[in-house]
């Protein structure tokens, strides 16, 4: 799928990996519905930034961890835009979660955004999409097929990630294509020290860190590869492999 003129909505789209994911939809051509729960200041800025290129954006702010929120949020952007092209699910959480010390609330609020809200965000975007078609693209994690011990909430969300990627990908066929990308060390959680930086980059085959628009590289390729799907896209410098 040829992204111009298309509209893609990015959960969280306003930060972090979410915002170079809607930056490179937008040089692409595309019409960006940029979601965020907590980050307004951002998001305008964003879509300030995409005017001025001339794109057409806009903000749509939800807690997906509501059960109502994924069709809510497909809703307002298919009455703003009046379609949906692309979804993008890359609105997450990742806590720091060791076994002794995950509490329940944790657990269901991990689950909640980063693995039943991109599922119902997917089923709303698949009916949406309608007879024409469309692509999902759902962000998982490294931590999805490693074992990180202290992040074990979050890991086994994404490896939830993954095997609904390959779920949705047979049921929706082939009017939908959906595929994942599982991004490594391409932007560090804000905590982690210069030494925590410098392990990753000594225990990366490559050498060095990534980036977000490493990831975005990856996003733009699984829209655009019209053959591809239920595919998994390992975007860590080799970390996987080591």
């Amino acid at each position: 799928m040829d992204p111009t003129g298309r509209v893609a909505l990015v959960t969280g789209g306003a930060r972090r990996v979410g915002r170079a994911l809607v930056q490179a939809l937008a040089g692409r051509g595309a019409r960006v519905a940029i979601h965020h729960h907590g980050s307004p200041n951002d998001a305008q800025s964003l879509i300030r930034e995409l005017a001025a290129r001339g794109v057409e954006a806009a903000e749509f702010r939800a807690d997906l961890r509501a059960a109502d929120a994924p069709d809510g949020l497909i809703g307002d952007v298919v009455k703003r835009f009046g379609s949906l092209d692309i979804l993008v699910n890359s609105a997450a959480v990742m806590v720091r979660s060791p076994l002794d010390e995950i509490t329940t609330e944790q657990w269901d609020d991990t689950f909640a955004l980063n693995l039943r809200a991109p599922f119902f965000c997917a089923r709303a975007a698949a009916r949406a999409m309608g007879e024409r078609g469309g692509v999902i693209v759902n962000l998982a994690d490294l931590a999805g097929i490693e074992a990180w011990p202290a992040y074990a909430a979050h890991g086994i969300s994404k490896a939830g990630v993954i095997h609904m990627t390959r779920v949705l990908a047979r049921i929706l066929a082939p009017r939908v294509r959906v595929n994942a990308i599982a991004p490594g060390a391409v932007l560090l959680p804000e905590h982690w020290s210069a030494d925590d930086a410098a392990h990753l980059v000594r225990t990366t085959p490559l050498g060095r860190l990534g980036s977000p628009e490493d990831v975005a590289q990856a996003m733009l390729y699984l829209i655009e590869a019209d053959y591809v799907t239920g595919d998994l896209v390992i975007v860590d410098g080799g970390r996987h492999i080591r």
